[in-house]
């Protein structure tokens, strides 16, 4: 609130300044900085506000636009016409990334390169779409805006490896376009502060609260859910489908009701995609033993990171409940995901996760996690969204000879980014096949520079080196004063902070700071996960 306040206090006292100083002529203002109607108070405000911005230089050129279409330059008006320019920009790449499909354009060494930068792009666009409609819920316009930049970055980590006439127009037109975006993102985040401020508004109309026939059916068993009430799948031939995708293609599109479809028991061999217009799916199964969702995509066989999900969630209000999702590419077959969520509103209730390298990729938007268990080795919890996971177990396995256990990689890019990982009463386990005497295991490791991840009140079992956290390969020290890594109130034999790294980002958090990374305060949770029938803790 005081930050709105402080808007509205710029924001009047432009108005006021223009009021006294407007020119008698009906002419239209010439742009900043040229332009002899802002006096040296306005022309002081915006040179404030665009020296304080990530890219400076496209901050005013933005504010010129602003002042030649006749918008009055508050703050206000600003952002939104920041937010307007950003969106415009991104539309002007959708023909490009069309071309780069073509035979010449873009000649990709890892299968599915392209299509994850034209599924990120329209994402990137929906997304900023919905920033201009919610200019006045920050929490909102945070979220979609940190989405984007996450977009951005995957697109351009993908093209590293990309050839083709066309790759250097397509990166140099993403870097400049998506200046836009991070710079009105900065404009709605408070400098200074790691955690990214309360987030303080309740969502309105989106997800649906569930009917009392769609909560009873979320918390019972499955021998009692009413067929006529949901899609069923088993591939015995009982249910509706026999596979999961034709269930995911049947639903209706951008339902604003739950879409609930339960997987009865059974081991189902298919990459499943739920994507962007198929909106408030719910994935029921018979418990973490009995449905088993499985695919064996990795880098190693030519896949994206991105593209080589067994289940691949981009659907806005995902649920799951009582689900198995497993990548058997194995260690030696590098990054392998099992689960990656770039849904907004999405939760996963008492549902596993099995992989080895990359396992869960939460990769952007608000995602909860709650009495979940993840196995995996380097980097199996890693992405860019803003993420809790509760009363869940996080298990290390047995990586490759000399490789280390890493539990987490958190990519934040961007200080403004209101994301991160906070893992909340959980237990940090070793699997039975590892030997924790011989293969070292860390908290996390910065993937990006402003890495955010933070440990709650849980408990660290012995395979944590003393030092908890590693430094990115090669030990380069990149993000070490940048990121933001917290402990707060854990317990067991790992839990010692005492020999602890000594980075300047690294924290033993007061309750003050565990606070800002609880489902209330860094996710909005109880704002949607009301709408969802699971459990969750809303502070420490």
């Amino acid at each position: 609130m005081a930050y709105f306040r402080l808007l509205f206090f710029f924001a009047l006292s432009f108005t006021a300044t223009l009021a006294v100083n407007a020119p008698s002529s009906s002419h239209s203002r010439p742009p900043y900085p040229n332009s002899p109607t802002l006096d040296a108070h306005n022309k002081s405000l915006v040179k404030s506000l665009c020296s304080s911005a990530p890219y400076p230089d496209t901050c005013f050129d933005t504010f010129k636009v602003s002042i030649s279409i006749g918008i009055n330059p508050n703050i206000i008006g600003f952002l939104l016409q920041s937010l307007k320019t950003a969106l415009s920009e991104t539309q002007k790449l959708t023909d490009l990334f069309a071309k780069a499909g073509g035979s010449s354009g873009i000649i990709e060494k890892q299968k599915g390169t392209v299509q994850d930068c034209q599924e990120l792009h329209q994402k990137s666009l929906f997304s900023l779409k919905k920033s201009v409609d919610k200019i006045k819920n920050a929490p909102d316009v945070k979220t979609y805006l940190s989405a984007s930049l996450t977009n951005r970055v995957t697109c351009l980590e993908g093209l590293d490896s990309a050839t083709g006439p066309l790759k250097p127009t397509l990166v140099n037109s993403m870097a400049d376009t998506y200046k836009y975006v991070s710079n009105s993102l900065s404009l709605l985040s408070k400098p200074g502060s790691p955690h990214g401020g309360k987030q303080g508004r309740r969502l309105l109309g989106f997800p649906r609260w569930l009917s009392r026939k769609s909560r009873s059916i979320l918390q019972s068993s499955g021998e009692d859910y009413d067929p006529s009430s949901i899609l069923t799948v088993a591939q015995d031939g009982t249910g509706n489908f026999t596979t999961i995708g034709e269930a995911i293609e049947f639903a209706p599109d951008n339902s604003p009701d739950r879409v609930i479809i339960f997987v009865k028991t059974g081991l189902y061999d298919e990459n499943v995609v739920i994507p962007s217009q198929k909106t408030n799916i719910v994935l029921l199964g018979d418990g973490i033993d009995a449905t088993v969702i499985t695919g064996n995509r990795s880098v190693g066989d030519g896949w994206t990171t991105f593209r080589s999900a067994t289940l691949a969630v981009s659907g806005e209000g995902f649920l799951a409940r009582g689900i198995s999702v497993y990548n058997t590419a194995g260690p030696a077959k590098g990054q392998a995901v099992a689960l990656r969520v770039n849904a907004d509103l999405a939760a996963l209730y008492q549902c596993s996760f099995v992989g080895y390298q990359d396992t869960l990729y939460a990769h952007s938007f608000r995602q909860f996690y709650r009495e979940c268990d993840v196995y995996g080795t380097v980097d199996f919890i890693f992405g860019n969204a803003a993420v809790v996971f509760q009363g869940c177990n996080l298990v290390a396995r047995r990586p490759l000879p000399g490789q280390s256990n890493i539990f987490t990689a958190q990519s934040r890019t961007d200080e403004y980014e209101t994301t991160g990982i906070s893992i909340q009463n959980c237990s940090i386990l070793a699997a039975d096949d590892l030997d924790a005497a011989t293969t070292k295991s860390y908290l996390g490791r910065p993937w990006r520079p402003y890495s955010r991840t933070v440990y709650i009140e849980s408990f660290i079992d012995d395979l944590i080196v003393p030092a908890g956290w590693s430094e990115w390969s090669g030990g380069n020290g990149t993000g070490l004063d940048t990121l933001y890594y917290g402990e707060y109130g854990n317990s067991g034999p790992g839990a010692g902070t005492a020999q602890r790294v000594t980075w300047p980002g690294y924290h033993v958090m007061s309750y003050e700071d565990a606070l800002q990374f609880t489902v209330s305060e860094f996710i909005t949770g109880e704002d949607w996960l009301g709408s969802t029938s699971f459990p969750y803790d809303d502070g420490v």
